[in-house]
């Protein structure tokens, strides 16, 4: 496997289903093999999305399943170039195990204080546990202004975290886009298309630079030893 890319949350209702399923499409128009975990056994909201998708005669995101654990999860991606994590709406245990084995891990939170103190806290935590903060991204969503966009990356870059360029607007298109089972880059407006496909690509350069600096850490080690 190529790639494990990871959604978490504190809470519910931030935007993670929904830039999980993006980056899932976005993987599969790239030719990756994807896996799309749901970890919500209880609401099964992505799986029920996909199944609106195809039933719409959509393109497949790759292969959308629901399981308890990660670890099942990460067994039934098999010969998958990619594992996307849609992780509960909740933090729980489960939720440091997926970032310790993940390659770039994405929180999504609105711009609003009640948002972002409890989004840091939970990054604070992982760190606690030795998780690189280097793999610790936020996304900005549900943003109203340019103000509000601002003061959040104020607020998260004090706290030491990366931030995705790029944000989720709110918007009633991105809303209706799936409920038909469509993702934030396929509504019918070409403008709010673009400016959420600059979130996506900003998730797909921030994991490729990743893997850069870890493939090129992995050979100095060689050539010393």
């Amino acid at each position: 496997m190529d790639y494990v890319v990871a959604f978490v949350s504190q809470k519910g209702g931030v935007g993670k289903s929904t830039l999980a399923r993006a980056i899932a499409r976005e993987f599969q128009r790239n030719d990756f093999r994807v896996k799309l975990a749901d970890m919500d056994i209880q609401q099964i909201t992505t799986v029920n999305w996909h199944a609106r998708r195809l039933n719409a005669g959509l393109d497949s995101v790759g292969s959308v399943e629901c399981f308890r654990t990660y670890s099942e999860a990460k067994a039934s991606a098999g010969a998958c170039d990619v594992l996307i994590v849609d992780g509960a709406g909740r933090a729980s245990s489960a939720t440091a195990e997926i970032a310790r084995d993940a390659d770039l891990v994405i929180q999504p939170s609105a711009p609003s204080i009640d948002d972002l103190q409890p989004a840091v806290l939970l990054y604070h935590e992982l760190t606690k546990l030795g998780i690189s903060r280097k793999k610790l991204c936020f996304a900005l969503t549900f943003v109203g202004t340019e103000n509000e966009e601002a003061l959040g990356r104020e607020y998260l870059d004090h706290a030491g975290y990366n931030i995705l360029d790029g944000c989720l607007e709110f918007r009633p298109s991105y809303r209706a886009a799936l409920t038909a089972g469509r993702t934030i880059t396929e509504t019918s407006h070409k403008s709010i298309n673009k400016r959420a496909d600059s979130l996506i690509q900003s998730i797909f350069s921030t994991l490729q630079g990743l893997a850069t600096e870890e493939t090129m850490s992995k050979s100095e080690v060689e050539a010393i030893s």
